[in-house]
């Protein structure tokens, strides 16, 4: 969660598929929780649903409502980033009720505010707005930094810019790349929408190239079309082959990438060496690639690479 959080997808992918093979061997049953947000802010629609609709069927059947409240707060994150505002709303107003975990609803109030001002719903996020400001400390630039995102989007003229320039200062203090990049995004699209092209451009670039640089597609995309609507012209990213590989395949291959041998990598996963070869190949095919030399520049450069004639 704190490498999600802070922008980390990759290190987040490869702890979740950790988690998976540890509650499998050990047989817990608790509803994993900790790669619905990571899901969330990858912003892969059918990748993402998938994943909420199994959690939230299997929280509601063992009464977890930490596990529920978490999924609904993530598939709000997922609506935000994908502009479906009306989704985002149906599923952060429950999960910020009063009667849900508090840690928690702090986090979700922000979709809630944004969604609900998207949607003309001033009342509502000024409601939740209340709730934010009430839960927020003052010596911490994190959730100042939330606050003043979430009160930038229900003010106007001058109280806004002041609240996003806010929002932007504390959460640049922070780690939190994510917070930090949509703060930009959100500044951006109301000075495009106050007709200041030019201060927008500045906000939206600095959105884009970090949503682009974490992995946030959604989130990216959307600063994308934003930059466009400003007259600018902006590449599309191209289409990630990393989209096909399962958290566990994109596990297996990074530590084949860091030289663990298929009998190391099959010792720490807990599965045979023939496991490893198998995920290998259906990795290798996928990529485009037929070496684990290859890796690390296929890796790095998706759908750049040459292959070579190495058949290991």
């Amino acid at each position: 969660m704190v490498d999600t959080l802070s922008g980390d997808f990759e290190t987040a992918t490869s702890l979740a598929a950790e988690i998976d093979v540890v509650n499998e061997v050990t047989g817990i049953r608790l509803a994993a929780t900790c790669d619905l947000l990571l899901a969330g802010y990858r912003g892969r629609p059918k990748e993402a649903e998938r994943l909420f609709t199994a959690s939230k069927e299997d929280a509601m059947a063992r009464g977890e409502g930490f596990a529920l409240q978490n999924a609904n707060w993530s598939e709000a994150v997922l609506n935000n980033g994908l502009g479906r505002y009306v989704e985002a709303l149906a599923v952060a107003d429950p999960a910020a009720e009063e009667t849900c975990l508090p840690y928690i609803t702090q986090w979700v109030l922000p979709e809630l505010i944004e969604a609900a001002v998207r949607t003309r719903r001033a009342d509502l996020a000024r409601q939740a707005l209340g709730r934010l400001s009430a839960m927020t400390v003052d010596g911490s630039d994190w959730a100042k930094g939330l606050e003043a995102r979430s009160r930038a989007l229900v003010s106007d003229g001058r109280e806004a810019e002041q609240c996003y320039a806010e929002a932007v200062e504390r959460l640049g203090r922070t780690q939190l790349r994510p917070d930090l990049a949509r703060a930009h995004l959100l500044y951006g699209e109301w000075l495009r929408r106050e007709n200041r092209r030019l201060d927008a451009r500045h906000q939206l670039h600095a959105a884009y190239q970090l949503l682009d640089a974490i992995g946030a597609e959604a989130f990216a995309e959307r600063a994308r079309r934003e930059l466009l609507a400003t007259g600018e012209k902006v590449r599309k990213r191209q289409v990630d082959t990393h989209s096909q590989l399962t958290s566990q395949e994109e596990h297996i291959i990074r530590m084949a990438r860091d030289g663990r041998t298929n009998r190391e990598i099959a010792a720490e996963l807990f599965i045979s060496t023939r496991t490893v070869e198998w995920h290998l190949r259906k990795v290798f095919a996928k990529l485009g690639i037929t070496s684990r030399r290859e890796l690390d520049k296929a890796l790095t450069s998706p759908g750049q690479h040459t292959p070579s004639h190495s058949t290991e």
